[in-house]
């Protein structure tokens, strides 16, 4: 929450109304808490890292980075309202593992969303489940309505060996 709040800070009264509006109704049922914040160019630009928790596989956590610029950088490109679609990702068991009931097709579910623009694009968080190399994957990557884009980061978590709990 905190990163929404740095962002809407640079923007103009009515635009942050209509960006906090705009994120609030389109925030994902997952929540992500800001774990770090680091400043990268006189611009106002930063590299936010928030972990996300896998709602349906208790013991996972993914933390993902990704680039919120600032309002200079912003108007310099002209891309008000939108960030990069750049992320990177690492997942990892932070506890016992159970899974719950989870897609198993190569499609694999969305596990998280965050709005990186006020209309066109989202970081999204896949989970595939590789059964026969007992492997839990996460892609991140940016959806986009035009052009989709090929920016994208991979994290695996191995369950083999490992004392998993399947809920169905």
């Amino acid at each position: 929450m905190r990163s929404i709040k740095n962002s809407i800070a640079r923007l103009t009264l009515p635009a942050a109304t209509f960006a906090l509006l705009t994120t609030a109704a389109l925030s994902s049922a997952v929540q992500a808490d800001e774990v770090g914040d680091v400043n990268v160019d006189w611009m106002g630009g930063d590299i936010k890292i928030e972990a996300v928790e896998d709602p349906k596989v208790k013991g996972v956590t993914c933390h993902i980075s990704y680039f919120d610029r600032g309002l200079i950088d912003r108007v310099r490109n002209g891309e008000i309202f939108s960030d990069p679609s750049n992320s990177s990702i690492a997942c990892r068991q932070t506890g016992p593992i159970v899974i719950g009931d989870i897609e198993r097709d190569e499609g694999g579910e969305n596990v998280f969303s965050k709005r990186t623009s006020l209309i066109w694009k989202a970081l999204q968080v896949t989970r595939i489940y590789d059964e026969e190399r007992q492997t839990l994957i996460y892609l991140s990557h940016a959806s986009q309505v035009k052009d989709g884009s090929a920016k994208m980061a991979l994290s695996t978590v191995p369950l083999f060996g490992q004392d998993v709990t399947w809920e169905d």
